[in-house]
């Protein structure tokens, strides 16, 4: 097995991992040997797919303040997020933007230059700042260019982190497989941070990219650190009809009309004043409705929608903003937007739960931080705002970047890495291929996503998640019984599905029994059997910690600083 020593290793090289890498380097003035981990090559991460913006105060001399930003994302939240976290994060946004800005990223720009910001969902003023309908894209182009300049970062492309070596609570490096050459690879480092993204491709109508499949939430979980509020799942209104391809709220907040089947805009209905641009769970429970009354269009394989409309807008005005919407529309489906409405209905998008931190995004394991989706800090509660999310890998890409590089600065030895761990785990992962038959992953993720799908969607109940529960853990079952029929060693991708799928059971495992156990409705979590909200029993955190039985579950308060639940309309 192959050692490789680093000061700091960030798993992850999206948003948040870039920038990591990048404040990691500032911080330590270039002295630090960093490296990042990346299952995939380091521009295909995930973030390259967030289109409508990032969010951000810049004008407070026109009516926004950080205050309200930060009533806006607990509002949203369902009173969910800490409120310590969010003040922090409100504080941070507008220097990150302008730094971005410095970088070189062509920012959409006002007819006086200024930046300019459009509306978004749940938010009361125009702070959604943004480059066309590619926002993430650019964002990561952006970082990528910045990165370029440090000789200290080594990037390790094709590289697919199996487990987080972990002695007396303190992180000593990690274990990944080497794509190219199946070689397994021991990383030991000083200090590390998580940043992996979401795990929703246990849901089979979703916007994910394939390889968001929450391998480092599922790490953490297997190293002790506990899962937080991984019940709240969002369903982003507008996922494309069959594919679930993003959509983008940006859509939108240009001025898109939700239309069902009687040419209404139903969401007079649900959110009388802020219409379409009401928070992401009223509008996709706004939409299930809609199509279980009979107001939709019938759709393939069940999959019946709404309409989303832009032909209002105008030609000049689609191909301005949402110029990458039209192109997907146009590829995928043969319609052109300026003439066309848009087939649409919620799909799978966000973890608002992750691995559990502290307002710097440091784990309960010393050494050892974790930011952007992966992480929850927690910001967004139980819903997230449209445009918070961009913005929190910035904000903790950079906390964590520093605080580990810090860290790092402060250990004087580089650390040992136990053998017998490192032994285990790589038996482990061949494990999977010694196996001369059995089932493969295909059949069982299929079977996982189409119960996802149908029992923790968005609307719940209690006898659905008992069957969901009870039919993960027998897929866990046969999951123990099944095998990789691929022997190869180079590109193995049929060990890479085994290895994702149980990232996936267990993430799936934990987001349905917490859901189960969570007698309440809040945010993106509506439970048809208990429809209010109940702030006298869970006004509290979820953690789901690992035992071999299944996640054992305790719960923490949420810290509240200025704002008191109130009655959330819209």
């Amino acid at each position: 097995m192959e050692t490789v020593s680093h000061d700091l290793i960030i798993v992850g090289s999206g948003l948040a991992g870039l920038r990591a890498a990048i404040e990691a380097a500032y911080t330590s003035k270039s002295k630090l040997d960093i490296a990042i981990i990346s299952k995939t090559h380091l521009m295909r991460a995930h973030s390259v797919c967030a289109e409508g913006g990032t969010a951000a105060v810049l004008r407070p001399d026109e009516g926004d303040s950080f205050d309200l930003h930060a009533w806006d994302t607990v509002k949203g939240s369902d009173f969910l997020a800490d409120q310590d976290a969010v003040e922090l994060f409100v504080k941070s946004m507008p220097e990150e933007i302008l730094l971005l800005d410095h970088w070189g990223i062509p920012w959409s720009r006002r007819e006086d230059g200024k930046i300019d910001q459009r509306p978004f969902g749940g938010h009361s003023f125009n702070r959604a700042t943004y480059a066309e309908d590619r926002t993430g894209f650019y964002e990561m182009h952006t970082l990528y260019d910045i990165l370029q300049t440090f000789e200290n970062v080594t990037v390790y492309d094709d590289h697919y982190a199996t487990s987080l070596i972990v002695e007396g609570g303190e992180f000593k490096g990690l274990t990944a497989l080497d794509l190219k050459s199946g070689k397994f690879v021991a990383f030991k480092a000083k200090a590390g941070i998580i940043a992996t993204g979401g795990g929703a491709r246990c849901y089979a109508f979703t916007t994910y990219s394939h390889p968001a499949t929450g391998d480092g939430i599922f790490m953490a979980y297997r190293a002790g650190i506990p899962m937080k509020d991984m019940e709240f799942i969002q369903f982003h209104p507008t996922g494309l009809i069959p594919s679930g391809i993003l959509i983008t709220e940006a859509a939108r907040g240009e001025g898109g009309y939700l239309i069902n089947n009687k040419g209404e805009r139903f969401m007079k209905k649900y959110a009388p004043e802020r219409m379409e641009l009401a928070p992401r769970d009223i509008v996709s429970r706004s939409i299930i409705r809609e199509i279980e009354e009979g107001s939709g269009f019938k759709g393939p394989d069940g999959l019946d929608y709404v309409h989303l409309d832009l032909t209002h807008l105008g030609k000049e005005k689609i191909l301005e903003r949402l110029p990458g919407i039209r192109e997907v529309c146009l590829k995928f489906l043969g319609i052109d937007i300026v003439d066309e409405p848009i087939p649409i209905r919620p799909a799978a998008h966000y973890n608002m739960g992750g691995i559990h931190t502290d307002i710097n995004g440091a784990t309960p394991v010393k050494g050892l931080w974790a930011a952007g989706e992966c992480a929850c800090v927690s910001v967004h509660g139980a819903n997230r705002l449209g445009t918070n999310s961009t913005a929190e890998c910035l904000v903790w890409g950079k906390i964590t970047g520093r605080e580990a590089a810090k860290y790092a600065i402060s250990k004087e030895s580089e650390p040992s890495l136990p053998e017998e761990m490192l032994k285990k785990e790589e038996s482990r992962v061949y494990g999977f291929m010694r196996k001369e038959s059995g089932e493969n992953s295909y059949g069982i993720l299929r079977e996982l996503r189409s119960l996802m799908d149908r029992y923790v969607g968005i609307f719940r109940k209690g006898d659905e998640l008992e069957l969901a529960v009870k039919r993960i853990k027998e897929l866990k079952e046969r999951f123990n019984n099944a095998t990789v029929y691929d022997k190869s060693s180079i590109y193995n991708t049929d060990l890479i599905a085994m290895l994702e799928l149980e990232s996936l059971l267990n993430i799936a495992e934990v987001v349905a029994t917490g859901a189960l156990l969570r007698k309440e409705s809040r945010g993106a979590h509506a439970r048809r059997d208990y429809p209010k909200r109940d702030d006298e029993n869970w006004l509290k955190h979820t953690l789901a910690y690992w035992t071999v039985d299944g996640p054992r579950f305790e719960y923490l308060p949420v810290k509240i600083t200025r704002w008191k639940p109130v009655e959330r309309k819209y």
